[in-house]
């Protein structure tokens, strides 16, 4: 006999409804200090200040010549050439009336010096002289003492990813640690007689496991090592063991078992060990049969058992919790609009997320082709997708040519050709 769950269960949600009901229950993760070398991909928890001016003095943007602008209104004029700089160098010799300096990118202006005259616009002469023909107005390829950053200025705020980029600013401001939002612990437990294990003999009757490492490769996208609980077969005593196990992590995530048949055990399990089940059902396809809920801070995800369903929830709903727990600000996948290559239905009362393949027209626009097959049974049809199209829960179709919205997977991040033009 089952046991009942809780009748504060909202069911039927929309996938927006169902979002919200998770990100309201999710606060950052505590902070905790790392080496720079560990740090991409994380959130900082943080404020981060520059330490110095930067540049430390006013320095050449060029390689050429530093001068005084007034020297160099008549032209053609030619300069005495003073003093070699190169990066790094204190400039020893202030510049006086019909003098100059060799320098080179990065390195400091002299006294006196107003502008930057590159190399290329002058014409070398004997006896250390240089001939100028093209005027240069005052502050030319000058880079001024402090334009990038001065000394106390918030350089990056907490809940900023760090990127290659971000790692640089680290650097430039001699954080060789800095604190981040820890990364969230998360357990995947797969459940179902039916399921055949990665290291199992082979069956032809059984099922092969690909939701648990499909959603464990998901996770890693995101940094995160994930736990493989195994596989817990349908019986309530053996579910609750390996369920008491994955509610020690911050996030569990279970494929299979939780729809309404009579060997569906999670939700009642889960229920009997004291997890607040806040939502089942979400109008969407693939993926109806998800569900929702929290014990103290650990977050429960129930996926459906059909792999496709699995991926897609995960985006849906899995991949933004794991983002806010690691205190990022962006916590969705990045939204396109395509012109749809063919008719895409949808059922009423459903939104639909179509795997599309993309591609660019002759104007740069992305176009979406559905791949092949839509079942939620097809694993393929997430592996060569790139994008997710949302079709809306008014049922009908949307014609080809129609303007939809589309959710950018992993893989979209690259393309065949640069796409630089001359």
């Amino acid at each position: 006999m089952k046991t009942s769950i809780a009748s504060s269960e909202a069911t039927d949600l929309s996938v927006p409804e169902a979002q919200a009901c998770i990100l309201d229950r999710i606060t950052p993760l505590d902070a905790e200090e790392v080496g720079l070398a560990q740090a991409l991909g994380r959130a900082l928890a943080e404020e981060i200040r520059a330490n110095r001016d930067l540049p430390p003095y006013d320095v050449s943007a060029m390689d050429g010549y530093a001068v005084r602008a007034a020297d160099i209104t008549e032209l053609p004029r030619t300069l005495q050439i003073i003093e070699d700089i190169k990066a790094g160098d204190t400039p020893r010799l202030p510049l006086q009336s019909g003098q100059c300096a060799r320098i080179m990118t990065g390195a400091q202006l002299p006294s006196g010096a107003d502008t930057i005259v590159r190399v290329e616009d002058t014409r070398p002469l004997e006896n250390d002289k240089v001939e100028f023909s093209v005027p240069v107005k005052p502050a030319t390829d000058i880079r001024l003492c402090g334009e990038n950053m001065r000394r106390g200025d918030v350089v990056l705020q907490p809940g900023e990813e760090i990127t290659p980029g971000t790692v640089g600013v680290l650097a430039t401001v001699k954080r060789a640690m800095v604190k981040v939002v820890r990364k969230p612990r998360v357990a995947i437990l797969s459940n179902g007689d039916e399921l055949e294990a990665l290291d199992d003999p082979f069956d032809p009757r059984k099922i092969p496991d690909s939701n648990s490492h499909a959603l464990m490769a998901q996770v890693q996208t995101l940094g995160i090592e994930p736990v493989h609980l195994g596989i817990a077969r349908d019986k309530p005593d053996e579910l609750a063991d390996f369920l008491k196990r994955g509610l020690g992590y911050d996030v569990l995530l279970i494929s299979g078992g939780t729809s309404v048949g009579d060997h569906d055990h999670v939700r009642p399990t889960l229920a009997t060990l004291g997890v607040a089940m806040h939502f089942w059902r979400v109008k969407m396809r693939p993926g109806h049969p998800v569900a929702f809920g929290t014990l103290n801070r650990t977050l429960v995800f129930c996926l459906p058992g059909n792999p496709v369903s699995s991926m897609v929830c995960f985006e849906q709903f899995v991949l933004p919790a794991l983002r806010r727990l690691m205190g990022h600000r962006r916590l969705f996948r990045r939204t396109i609009s395509v012109q749809l290559a063919q008719a895409v239905k949808s059922r009423q009362g459903r939104v639909e997320f179509v795997r599309a393949t993309l591609s660019r027209d002759a104007s740069g626009a992305y176009v979406a082709t559905p791949t092949a097959s839509q079942s939620s049974g097809d694993i393929r049809s997430m592996a060569c997708a790139d994008a997710l199209v949302v079709a809306p829960h008014d049922g009908g179709n949307l014609p080809a040519n129609a303007i939809a919205h589309a959710q950018l997977l992993e893989t979209a991040a690259f393309q065949d050709a640069p796409d630089i033009q001359d």
